[in-house]
């Protein structure tokens, strides 16, 4: 639509009683990320795009830029972190990530949804703090990310962090 590529999150098929049909709907753009909502008649049509998923393995960051592979042809390219968004920061070596492409051109990268990553560092727990529950402290991943884990957490625990919102999610093992 308009020369770029949506992704249709939600949509919503309504026949009001008097009137046309309509579709309402919730669109992502794929290449920025930006998500709104757009109403269009019934019958209205678009060109289909078909979007292939290609297996890359991140290899190492150098600044803020992150080094990839593409498994298929072993060809390594650089990739600005902002590119990946917000879930680069959680990516450790040898982890794949997807890389969206239609045409041959890659529109943006799919990073696994959930990576367990061992803690570094852990503010104390206060005694007395986790009798309330739901408290949390801050703490830094292997990757050098910053999140909020619970009291119980020590370094060396290694812990499963949602990467769309870097949200702690469980601890997987005891340091």
């Amino acid at each position: 639509m308009d020369g770029e590529i949506y992704q249709i999150l939600d949509f919503q098929h309504v026949k009001p009683g008097k009137g046309g049909a309509f579709v309402r709907t919730r669109l992502k753009k794929v290449k920025s990320g930006n998500v709104f909502e757009k109403t269009f008649r019934s019958g209205e049509k678009f060109d289909p795009c078909f979007l292939e998923k290609r297996p890359f393995q991140f290899l190492f960051r150098i600044g803020t830029d992150l080094t990839l592979m593409d498994l298929e042809s072993y060809e390594q390219v650089s990739v600005p972190s902002e590119d990946i968004g917000d879930s680069a920061k959680f990516l450790k070596d040898e982890c794949e990530v997807q890389a969206l492409t239609a045409d041959g051109n890659v529109l943006g990268y799919e990073c696994p949804n959930f990576m367990e990553l061992a803690i570094t560092e852990a503010e104390p727990g206060v005694k007395g703090n986790s009798a309330s529950g739901g408290v949390m402290k801050g703490a830094v991943v292997e990757t050098g990310a910053a999140v909020q884990v619970p009291m119980h957490i020590e370094e060396g625990d290694v812990v499963r962090i949602d990467t769309r919102n870097g949200a702690y999610i469980e601890r997987v093992s005891k340091g």
